[in-house]
């Protein structure tokens, strides 16, 4: 029999079908003690399934599982909790209203009396402590839930973890709301984890992520295994063509002539969020907006297209002053924006993918009020040929599409409404590594046909890869203003945080 001392979990041949979809076909996976590891795939890659065979959301329908050598069936959740199984979703389990202490300990409270049981609310607090305190996390066990921020909310949920003994730990995009500071000491956290003994699944679309904190790296593609790495032994450019399973140029931004005309001009903005903004974006350019989450960049988008109000400043859009009170306004005026919330407030889920593409044309492909089909579906077919959207038919719902595609969706939408200037707010948040250099050649090629582009991220790499120009933000203020020309993740970082202000 295999030696299985230093392995966890180890998954063999798991296959998992659904109704017309092999999910998962003869898939493995091994785990060992105190390492992460990175599983990776695009959007469809069969990781999500995966990771709910293991945590006990999904019944696996064929290959076996073994927990510390041991061959096990998981029933459920509460029973991958009872073998040390745990997950941190991006949506936390903790309830609003009970204290981090509570939270922690919740169904496993200490306990005084013996005729009448009570639960020991000074010994709670005094165990929440000790573990907040041997984590490193700076949080009063009695502060309700509700007061604490995302980063904090996630620091319970691992303390919470930990406390149980979990032997696995599953992250599923823990960073995707995080600042870099926060990401810090989440990875502080994660590497206590490792120094423990427990094994950890991080799942993430950041590659730089995956070669900071991980170990080991598993590909999945189209619901199948397709190797295991050790970081050492392979490149992010390999990693990318492994998960899409073909060779890809690597994404070089051609350094481009701008012509000097203006299209947007901001001046002396001011709203609840950010005071005296001062930007300029030119006709074919695409220009940055970096900074911290907090720090102000989508208000400045959402002031400029009409959704938020402002209580003073200009702008001008083609050099006449712009004054749309409303995003109905905005669009009138060939403003577009991608939203940083597509689901929330970019598309209309319940709708097809045909009726989100073609909802702001409608102007254009009507006489009298009557709607020409015709033309509308003629439109509608061009920007899904255009955009590579993969959907199976014009009418398949949009909620049913990978994030790649619902963002290419609402691209498409503005581009059919023919936007001459897109504002794009995290425009690549939540989508796989192959969707991502998808969209960031949508981006080259709108601004090389003469749109103007500008694009607030928290992803510093992905702006020195799409930028012409990059303001930093720093508490609501452009804190500098950097051309794109040998321009480091440092100088933005430095600014985001306020110790510099300049332009370079």
């Amino acid at each position: 029999m295999e030696n299985y001392s230093q392995t966890i979990l180890k998954m063999v041949n798991i296959t998992k079908r659904f109704p017309g979809v092999l999910a998962l076909d003869k898939v493995s996976f091994e785990l060992l003690k105190g390492e992460v590891h990175v599983l990776l795939g695009e959007n469809g890659a069969g990781k999500s399934t995966l990771i709910k065979i293991i945590s006990g959301a999904y019944k696996k329908d064929e290959g076996e599982i073994f927990i510390d050598g041991h061959k096990t069936e998981i029933l459920g959740p509460n029973h991958a909790q009872k073998l040390g199984i745990s997950t941190v979703y991006q949506e936390f389990n903790l309830v609003p209203y009970l204290s981090v202490a509570e939270n922690i300990f919740l169904g496993r409270n200490p306990m005084k009396g013996s005729m009448f049981p009570v639960i020991d609310k000074k010994s709670m607090h005094s165990q929440a402590h000790e573990l907040l305190n041997y984590l490193g996390i700076d949080i009063n066990p009695k502060t309700q839930i509700w007061k604490l921020g995302v980063a904090e909310k996630q620091m319970v949920e691992i303390a919470k973890i930990f406390s149980m003994k979990s032997k696995i730990c599953i992250f599923d995009e823990p960073t995707a709301t995080l600042t870099s500071e926060e990401k810090g000491r989440l990875f502080t956290l994660i590497k206590k984890f490792k120094s423990e003994g427990i094994g950890i699944i991080f799942i993430s679309h950041r590659l730089e992520e995956v070669f900071e904190i991980g170990d080991r790296i598993t590909v999945m593609r189209n619901g199948q295994y397709i190797t295991t790495k050790n970081k050492k032994d392979i490149s992010k450019q390999e990693l990318i063509e492994l998960m899409i399973g073909k060779k890809i140029k690597e994404e070089v931004r051609e350094k481009r002539e701008i012509s000097g005309e203006e299209m947007l001009r901001v001046e002396n903005l001011c709203g609840d969020k950010f005071r005296d903004i001062n930007l300029i974006v030119r006709k074919g350019e695409v220009v940055g907006l970096a900074g911290l989450v907090g720090a102000g960049r989508t208000e400045v988008l959402r002031a400029i297209f009409g959704a938020d109000r402002c209580s003073k400043g200009k702008v001008y859009l083609n050099g006449n002053p712009l004054n749309v009170r409303t995003p109905q306004e905005a669009v009138c005026q060939k403003i577009a924006l991608l939203p940083e919330d597509r689901k929330k407030h970019g598309l209309i889920m319940c709708l097809s993918v045909g009726e989100n593409i073609i909802i702001s044309s409608y102007d254009f492909v009507s006489k009298f009020g009557v709607l020409n089909k015709g033309k509308i579906l003629k439109i509608i077919k061009t920007y899904i040929q255009k955009l590579s959207i993969k959907t199976p038919s014009v009418k398949q719902l949009v909620m049913n599409l990978s994030g790649g595609n619902q963002q290419k969706v609402i691209i498409a939408r503005w581009l059919s409404a023919n936007s001459d200037l897109i504002l794009l707010d995290e425009p690549t948040r939540g989508i796989d590594v192959g969707a991502k250099q998808e969209v960031h050649q949508l981006i080259f090629n709108m601004a090389a046909n003469g749109k103007t582009i500008l694009v607030a991220s928290s992803e510093i790499p992905e702006l020195l890869k799409i930028c012409d120009r990059i303001y930093v933000m720093h508490e609501g203020c452009i804190s500098a203003e950097f051309i794109n020309e040998n321009l480091s993740s440092d100088q933005i970082l430095h600014a985001a945080f306020g110790r510099d202000r300049e332009s370079a």
